[in-house]
């Protein structure tokens, strides 16, 4: 099983989002970014230092959202979803292939993550208008 945090940021009826890059079984699927949490990391303290290591941001976690657990073919995801906020004019792409703004309305559109799609649909339910 493997524990993970992943960030949430909604600006404008548009949400960012990541692409992963091309290898391993979830290659160029598009995700929420995040990553492992480590030994005696809070969820908070895990989604901060994935941020700036993947991203190059400093971001402020505002709100818990929701929790998925996912079986894929090779392990089990646990995955913590948190608000976060933060300047994302720029940014730098350590860890990813890609990286958007996206409307919500249009969220569906990409290939996600199985594990990411609950997310997508709780936006999509409480967000779109």
């Amino acid at each position: 099983m493997i524990e993970v945090v992943a960030g949430l940021i909604i600006k404008e009826n548009t949400v960012f989002c990541t692409q992963r890059k091309n290898k391993g079984p979830l290659a160029l699927k598009w995700e929420f970014p995040g990553g492992k949490i480590e030994a005696g990391e809070t969820h908070s303290e895990a989604l901060v230092r994935e941020l700036k290591e993947e991203l190059e941001i400093d971001v402020v976690v505002k709100k818990y959202y929701m929790t998925i657990t996912h079986k894929y073919p090779s392990f089990e995801l646990v995955m913590h979803v948190y608000k976060f906020e933060g300047d994302l004019s720029v940014y730098k792409l350590n860890e990813h292939e890609a990286a958007l703004w996206i409307d919500i309305d249009n969220l569906m559109s990409l290939d996600w993550a199985e594990a990411d799609i609950p997310i997508v649909e709780k936006i999509i339910a409480e967000e779109s208008h």
